[in-house]
């Protein structure tokens, strides 16, 4: 089996061949330039935030009296990520952003998170206040905090979630009260706030949902609110940090309890309108959505290099066969989850970038670009994190014994992956997002299309177990489309849903990989796009049948 192991390889390969960047953005960006540009943030991975990762997660961030200190190095870790413009990649250029395409922010953001998740968090968190800013602040707030959360002087946070709500924000209970002068006084409890508190800024903006007095009732009264830890005038804001959360993993990754108003409310800003804060906390959630998925693939990629390294170094004798000891990457059975490993991987990758492109479009004005990103991103988000699951977990399995011992490092994957389908809206909630809002909604028109592109794939290029998957999926939307009227119904079918449609979005990528890699000019490469493809749909692919009965089951 050929070692393959160098993600930047595969980055580069889809950038050039799979999901081009011509016509996206920028033109002076050749290929020259984007080896550069990857070449470069790999070395801030490789030598600054991954030694960090193994020590970050055995000490952790530390809370004291309100006050939150990261783990060592990781302060100075993100003066060195500033200082390089990393934060400012794919941002206006009017408020210091280098204006690069998300298509290659994606494979830059990929490496951060597979070197180190629980730093790449706090970034991930900015880039989508920075977005909710940017599309509903006015102009004298996009003057005064765009500039310094792109350049990462300052961060952005998303606080949501309350301890007797949930995902039910409906149910929140956070206060907002008009102060007279144009300002809010926000007062209520936030619970899971990531970054809510730390070392590395001076400030953190605080984007708070709240409810006004005379708010509608439920998810329609609900408003959004830019709450800085310290104001204009450099005043403390009336906001704390009370406690910190003791978790599974990323354990070097602040998850807060931010209390507003215990000295009479915090001042805050209304962003957007009254009352339409949650088209407005959609923007980042939106966005962070596309990037929680993109981590599901960065630890799968980090777990499956770890394995690789280890398959290919172990040596032991085959347990039937006999015979002289080789590498266990030799093993059957190892060869199989190597495999598994690297062909989930690489779809999901392939994927994420699919989506990151049809974000660019959309942003430059394409409405079918955005129907696409629409459809796409829940499938992102969790199919890639289900799949980080598989693979981080089969990447402790083929260190055996050693996988379950926390100094080899691999468990380490597996731990920080569990978040990954629970934060930014549970699997369950894009499932149903994928049912009711982005395929029922405009009876199907964007899925239909979609999966017409999919079907012609398969038939111009004779990809039998496609063809039949094609036709799995496609009963599958049948069924859906008999039951719109039955909410109960559709909500039991939608995880077997979603994951059908993963299966079949990812194998598209491998075979769209396949179909071009001989362009790549590395026989060798394109040798194991073409296995991964087989392998993929002889033995995963062949999933849909069994998931489209289930979504059919009465």
């Amino acid at each position: 089996m050929p070692d393959y192991r160098a993600p930047l390889t595969d980055m580069n390969f889809l950038l050039a061949h799979v999901t081009p960047m011509s016509g996206i953005g920028r033109t002076d960006l050749d290929a020259g330039t984007i080896e550069a540009v990857l070449g470069e943030a790999a070395k801030l991975a490789e030598g600054v935030l991954a030694p960090l990762n193994w020590d970050g997660d055995q000490s952790g961030a530390t809370w004291n009296n309100g006050a939150v200190t990261t783990a060592p190095g990781f302060k100075e870790a993100y003066a060195q990520y500033c200082q390089g413009g990393w934060n400012a990649v794919p941002f206006d250029p009017d408020f210091g952003g280098q204006g690069l395409p998300w298509l290659l922010s994606f494979p830059v953001q990929e490496m951060w998170q597979a070197a180190n998740m629980a730093f790449g968090l706090c970034p991930l968190l900015n880039q989508g206040a920075v977005d909710a800013i940017h599309t509903h602040g006015t102009d004298e707030q996009k003057k005064f905090y765009l500039e310094k959360l792109i350049s990462g002087e300052w961060t952005g946070t998303m606080n949501l979630t309350e301890p007797h709500a949930g995902s039910d924000l409906a149910l929140l209970r956070s206060k907002a009260e008009r102060a007279g002068d144009g300002t809010y006084k926000i007062s209520g409890q936030k619970i899971f706030i990531t970054y809510g508190e730390h070392d590395f800024t001076s400030n953190i903006i605080h984007l708070v949902l709240a409810r006004l007095p005379d708010a509608p009732e439920g998810t329609r009264g609900i408003s959004l609110f830019i709450v800085p830890k310290f104001l204009a005038d450099g005043t403390r804001n009336d906001l704390t940090c009370v406690s910190i959360e003791h978790k599974l993993g990323i354990h070097a990754s602040p998850t807060c309890t931010m209390q507003f108003g215990d000295k009479g409310g915090a001042t805050g800003y209304l962003l957007g309108k009254e009352n339409e804060g949650l088209k407005c906390m959609f923007t980042m959630m939106n966005n962070a959505r596309l990037s929680v998925g993109l981590q599901g693939v960065a630890i799968a990629e980090r777990a499956t290099q770890a394995a690789f390294a280890y398959a290919y170094d172990r040596k032991q004798g085959k347990p039937l066969s006999g015979g002289d000891t080789v590498m266990i990457a030799e093993h059957p059975d190892v060869k199989r989850m190597l495999l598994t490993m690297r062909a989930l991987t690489d779809a999901g990758r392939a994927l994420a970038y699919e989506a990151a492109s049809y974000l660019d479009r959309a942003r430059a004005g394409d409405a079918a670009a955005q129907a696409r990103v629409d459809l796409l991103t829940p499938v992102v988000k969790a199919w890639c994190t289900d799949l980080a699951q598989d693979v981080t977990s089969l990447g402790v399995q083929v260190h055996g014994g050693m996988g379950f011992i926390e100094e080899t490092g691999v468990a380490q994957y597996l731990r920080d992956a569990r978040i990954l389908p629970i934060y930014e809206g549970t699997n369950g909630i894009q499932a149903n997002d994928l049912i009711f809002r982005k395929i029922l909604r405009d009876n199907g028109a964007a899925f239909k299309l979609w999966l017409a592109e999919v079907q012609t794939l398969a038939t111009e290029n004779g990809l039998s177990q496609l063809q039949s998957s094609v036709k799995d999926l496609g009963l599958a939307a049948q069924y859906l489309g008999e039951h719109a009227k039955e909410p109960d119904v559709l909500a039991a079918a939608a995880v077997p849903f979603l994951k059908l449609m993963g299966l079949v979005a990812g194998a598209v990528m491998l075979e769209r990989s396949a179909l071009v890699a001989d362009q790549s000019g590395a026989p060798s490469f394109a040798a194991m796009k073409k296995l991964i493809a087989r392998f993929f749909s002889d033995q995963i692919l062949v999933q849909t049948g069994g998931l489209s009965s289930s979504v059919r089951a009465p």
